[in-house]
């Protein structure tokens, strides 16, 4: 078994998820007492958020090379950003290690494209949604259109994040919030919807969607036990 590592807290609601499923589908997979082989760099979220909110993606591509390092002299033998908007910071891993970076666009990209779908709708934080990162890759990688929601979608899918969902709140009303934007991304054209934020499966499910709702979370996952076990 390939070991992983994780680079988490971003937020720890998250890495949660992503610790229990990639340890679930290993074991789904081999049975018995099997368990995945993991490595974790879990970081303080709080400065990430001020060098989001200031632009500094330069201190944050530091931040994560380094953890990525970390983890490579340790033993990992692929790199998880368990993370959305941290992809953001993709390139500055790769370039500092050697090993392999499970990409959550490609992961996301691939169940779209087995379901049979071409345009899909993206939620996230801001940076996700509006930089090219990560629609740029569905884009321009998997010939995937994506549409994003527009104003006010955009500032209630991210103040939602980082105002609750960042923290472990969960309100009917966000979820009420969410599906009107996202009933709005399939008037537009969306045969899909991504959530692209590790947050937002904790509010959305597959019920509260007109059209399939992607799991980053549990895609990025399975790609990551895909790959433990390919060794």
């Amino acid at each position: 078994m390939r070991t992983l590592g994780l680079i988490g807290g971003m937020t720890w609601h998250s890495t949660v998820d992503y610790y229990r499923l990639i340890n679930q589908g290993v074991h789904d997979r081999l049975g018995g007492s099997h368990l995945a082989e993991i490595l974790m760099r879990s970081v303080d979220f709080d400065p990430v958020e001020e060098w989001q909110n200031k632009g500094d993606w330069a201190a944050m591509g530091r931040l994560m090379a380094g953890a990525a390092r970390g983890l490579e002299g340790a033993g990992a033998e692929a790199i998880v950003i368990c993370a959305n908007t941290m992809h953001r910071l993709a390139g500055d891993i790769t370039a500092a290690v050697r090993i392999p970076l499970i990409h959550i666009a490609d992961a996301t990209a691939a169940d779209v494209q087995k379901k049979g779908l071409m345009t899909v709708g993206l939620l996230g934080t801001r940076y996700t949604m509006e930089l090219d990162f990560y629609r740029g890759r569905l884009e321009d990688k998997h010939g995937l259109k994506v549409l994003i929601p527009g104003e006010p979608g955009r500032t209630i899918v991210h103040d939602i994040i980082y105002n609750e969902l960042g923290h472990g709140l969960v309100r009917p009303e966000a979820r009420q919030a969410y599906v009107e934007v996202i009933e709005d991304l399939v008037k537009h054209g969306a045969e899909g919807v991504i959530l692209g934020c590790t947050e937002i499966p904790m509010l959305v499910r597959p019920a509260d969607s007109p059209v399939p709702v992607f799991d980053t979370t549990a895609l990025h996952a399975a790609a990551a036990v895909d790959f433990a076990l390919s060794g």
